[in-house]
């Protein structure tokens, strides 16, 4: 059968059409296992951070602790304030801090027991004290980050090392690596010392303050 020029013309923009949509769906087809992938490593990554976590935080033994450390805002040396609150199975620590080298303004140690610690881990767990997501080294390099606002870590210790570490700030643009709910997490550490809240609030680091001084 021989095909006259014309049918050839008409067939030839057919098969154009054809092989142009083949190469078209091909591609959004990569475009989209592409953007899956990338979706499904950083969810593999968080839950990832945050497995870890979880399992140092609920782990309860005598060498296991828990910490949070409040930064103040950047000011001078002599108005620089922080403080940190330790949680562990048989002791509840807070000291308060004057100055960037960390001179200890105050210290104030209760005992505790392990049915106490495993009730906070466990209530710290609901409130997603170790959820988190992966950050580089250098967007954990906490100097300088919320200049104007308080800066927050929550932390997992085994013999006094950190396991994992979280932190987040006031500030919209640092939000960091952890997903807690911050006013809850903070109380719950914060309960766990008399006068824990008139302690930070006499170091200027109530949370009501900030906000209304700022």
């Amino acid at each position: 059968m021989k095909y006259s020029k014309n049918s050839l013309s008409r067939f030839i923009p057919i098969l154009l059409v054809i092989v142009i949509t083949i190469i078209a769906v091909a591609a959004v087809i990569a475009i989209g296992r592409a953007l899956l992938g990338g979706g499904s490593s950083n969810t593999a990554d968080t839950t990832a951070v945050t497995d870890e976590g979880r399992v140092a935080l609920l782990t309860v033994d005598v060498s296991r602790a828990i910490q949070l450390t409040v930064r103040g805002p950047i000011v001078s040396e002599e108005k620089f304030r922080s403080y940190r609150v330790t949680i562990g199975p048989e002791s509840r620590e807070i000291t308060t801090y004057e100055g960037y080298l960390g001179n200890v303004l105050e210290t104030k140690k209760f005992d505790n027991n392990t049915r106490a610690y495993e009730e906070l881990v466990f209530a710290l767990d609901k409130r997603r004290m170790m959820d988190g997501r992966p950050l580089t080294e250098e967007q954990n390099d906490l100097r300088g980050i919320c200049a104007s606002k308080q800066v927050y870590e929550f932390e997992t210790l085994v013999n006094g090392e950190a396991v994992q570490s979280l932190w987040t700030s006031d500030c919209d643009g640092s939000k960091g690596s952890a997903l807690a709910n911050v006013s809850e997490v903070i109380d719950m550490f914060l309960n766990q010392i008399p006068d824990g809240r008139k302690i930070v609030s006499g170091v200027g680091l109530g949370r009501e303050e900030t906000f209304f001084r700022l």
